[in-house]
């Protein structure tokens, strides 16, 4: 597959995961009567539900990282090759906004905005840690183990972790930078979002390490 062909595989599902996120946020606060943990479950349910049918969708193609962890640890193990790496997660930072705006556009929100919901401290940042350890670990171990149930167990892994994790589960440095755009239920404030990028790459680079070598001691 040509690299303009997964690049644009990757725009599309990252575009529309933000989308998904954020409009579904926006729509569960307001049919939700201020009732949060009923938002917080509309919200969780419909990115999980989006996410099966955008990897089933584009995986194909370019293996539906949406996420530059996701694609960092990728090259780490060798399945992508280094000169796609820097393509690829602008490609994913550029095409998170574009999500957020499509779902600003459908709601009637401002274009942008800068989020004010506060998301910092070590919870916060340890949750991030988690959920993306987590998150690489059920993608690392499904592909190596069944490939074929892996968007399934993705997209299940992130429904759970909206509500195991303190932070929600980000766990994306692409959907963290777009998501500081939105001052909508699924915002979080900018100067929170460099905290969560830093716990993000930190967790995927340990999962990288420890399912790499968890599974060959397993196939030995």
């Amino acid at each position: 597959m040509t690299l303009s062909r997964r690049l644009v595989a990757e725009g599309l599902g990252t575009a529309f995961l933000l989308a998904t996120v954020v409009g579904s946020g926006i729509m569960g606060e307001r049919l939700a009567g201020g009732n949060v943990g009923l938002a917080l479950l509309a919200n969780a349910l419909a990115t999980g539900a989006g996410l099966i049918a955008l990897i089933l969708t584009f995986g194909p193609i370019s293996g539906a990282h949406f996420n530059p962890a996701v694609t960092l640890s990728d090259a780490w193990l060798g399945n992508t090759r280094w000169g796609d790496v820097l393509p690829y997660i602008l490609v994913q930072i550029a095409n998170a906004f574009a999500g957020v705006a499509a779902a600003h556009l459908m709601f009637g929100e401002p274009l942008f905005s800068a989020s004010q919901h506060i998301r910092t401290g070590t919870a916060q940042w340890w949750s991030e840690f988690v959920a993306t350890f987590g998150l690489l670990a059920v993608i690392i171990g499904c592909t190596r183990s069944r490939p074929t149930v892996t968007p399934f167990a993705v997209s299940a892994y992130i429904t759970a972790a909206y509500w195991f994790t303190a932070s929600t589960s980000f766990a994306n440095p692409a959907v963290t930078l777009a998501r500081a755009a939105s001052n909508t239920f699924a915002g979080i404030h900018p100067a929170d979002a460099l905290g969560f990028i830093a716990a993000q790459i930190a967790g995927a680079a340990c999962a990288t390490i420890v399912l790499d070598w968890l599974y060959p001691s397993i196939e030995s």
